[in-house]
């Protein structure tokens, strides 16, 4: 099983309930890499996502299976094979993508394979995209997102 290990201090945090750069104390948190539930994207930055009481540094997958740690860091990133477990994934028809700061279009062979699967493919900033998929999934929709950490 795997773990991550996040070394937090005092830092700020874009919360996306509302209070933007709200100081959260922190010390030492030992999470899963995975997150076996739905959850909102309750803040973004620093370099990691904040959701379900949890916290994890680094990008993010959010499917209908779970909340999982993603190898991914950067635009060059997005690669059909780096979005081989969105292909596996059953019952999935919006995949947002969060670019990271600002928007990038996502590569051509990257939303054909997402189209040949039927999952559409919407790519915006990581932050835009955390903010639509808490509206989506509140909703009930079968979303999913690809969230490239932000500083």
């Amino acid at each position: 099983m795997s773990h991550h290990l996040v070394r937090r201090k005092r830092k700020r945090f874009v919360d996306l309930a509302g209070d933007a750069g709200e100081v959260r104390p922190t010390g030492l948190v030992f999470q899963q890499a995975h997150f076996p539930g739905r959850a909102p994207v309750d803040s973004y930055g620093n370099g990691g996502f904040r959701f379900a009481e949890m916290s994890h540094r680094g990008s993010i997958l959010c499917l209908p299976s779970g909340i999982y740690g993603w190898s991914a860091s950067s635009p060059a990133d997005l690669t059909v094979e780096n979005f081989s477990q969105v292909m596996e994934e059953h019952g999935l028809e919006v995949m947002l993508v969060g670019t990271g700061q600002d928007l990038v279009p996502v590569p051509q062979a990257l939303r054909e394979a997402l189209s040949a699967k039927g999952i559409a493919c919407d790519p915006m900033s990581t932050g835009a995209a955390a903010r639509t998929f808490n509206v989506l999934l509140g909703e009930g929709r079968a979303v999913g997102a690809a969230l490239l950490a932000v500083k």
